[in-house]
């Protein structure tokens, strides 16, 4: 059997690219490719293997027409992927799971600290000239030492969080299942046994000075967060998500919060990226990052490494290292 050719959609860093050119039968994108590209290369016969991006759509309707032994997503969440559909039509998926729970953990740390002390806010105080001293009043924010975080989903991500939480001493609850429950055996919480507390969504929802969202994205937990829950929220709560934008109903949140149904916002994804929801750019109470929560020089590199080494296992015919479908 003749070994695949892999497509890779974007550049991606080393030794990512290196691991590819030493498997040889491979075609790099300098620049990220469109969706009509993407369609060709992978209905036409050209390629067997598409190291992809999130932002490379694969639906149901075009892995039904595509030619494809594997996908190898360049990430650890594969929503962009319809799984089902290629399963179905037996095509692998890959990801690169594991590889930034703690960066991602530190982004959720960073946008508590962030909105609850008005971070953003005061660097651009200094930056046009409005800083003219020390005032008792000037900038005042929320303690985060002391309040409660509520935690949607209890994975790796969330329980890194947990751990970040305790250290400001913070009370932790999570509902590991939202908008349901699921029991939550002794194993799974290992070292956090004892330090944080099982509720069910109505109450995370409720008592949580900061909510903090580390699900997937699916049918159940898209719009996770809507205006009912936010009206349900503290109105001096702050909202964290760095799991996926869809989890939040973006247009609602805008209300909410130029309406102080909540008070803050810190958003690492979006629910149509790159867009923003109109009037979310324009509102002081919020932090918004450019989905960065992998975004270091080792994990960035160490998931280069992973995709590569499961395209070139899927172009070869065999199994992958880490295998999703």
């Amino acid at each position: 059997m003749t070994d695949h050719r892999i497509l890779v959609t974007s550049q991606i860093p080393e030794p990512g690219p290196s691991i590819l050119r030493e498997y040889g039968n491979v075609t790099f994108s300098d620049e990220p490719i469109d969706p009509d590209a993407l369609r060709t290369a992978v209905t036409d016969g050209s390629h067997g293997v598409v190291l992809a991006q999130l932002r490379d759509r694969f639906d149901a309707d075009l892995l039904s027409r595509a030619t494809l032994a594997g996908i190898s997503n360049y990430a650890v969440g594969f929503d962009n992927i319809d799984v089902d559909a290629a399963q179905r039509h037996g095509i692998v998926v890959g990801n690169t799971p594991g590889v930034l729970t703690d960066s991602t953990a530190d982004i959720a740390v960073l946008l508590m600290l962030a909105t609850a002390r008005r971070a953003v806010e005061a660097d651009r105080v200094v930056r046009e000239g409005g800083f003219h001293g020390w005032q008792p009043n000037l900038m005042l924010g929320t303690d985060v030492s002391g309040r409660t975080l509520g935690l949607a989903g209890f994975g790796r991500i969330a329980k890194a969080t947990a751990r970040r939480a305790l250290g400001f001493g913070m009370t932790v609850l999570f509902c590991p299942r939202p908008p349901s429950d699921r029991d939550v055996a002794d194993h799974e919480l290992g070292d956090l046994a004892g330090r944080v507390t099982h509720v069910d969504w109505p109450t995370l929802v409720r008592e949580s000075d900061f909510l903090s969202l580390h699900v997937p994205l699916t049918d159940d937990t898209r719009h996770l967060v809507d205006a009912d829950v936010l009206a349900a929220m503290r109105d001096d709560a702050i909202l964290i998500n760095t799991a996926r934008g869809p989890v939040v109903d973006e247009t609602a949140l805008v209300e909410a919060l130029r309406d102080g149904v909540v008070a803050a916002a810190g958003l690492d994804v979006f629910e149509r990226e790159p867009e923003l929801a109109p009037g979310l750019a324009d509102l002081p109470n919020t932090v918004l990052l450019p989905h960065v929560g992998s975004a270091t020089v080792s994990v960035r590199s160490e998931m280069a490494r992973l995709s590569a080494l499961n395209a070139v296992a899927i172009a070869r015919g065999e199994e992958p290292p880490h295998r999703v479908v």
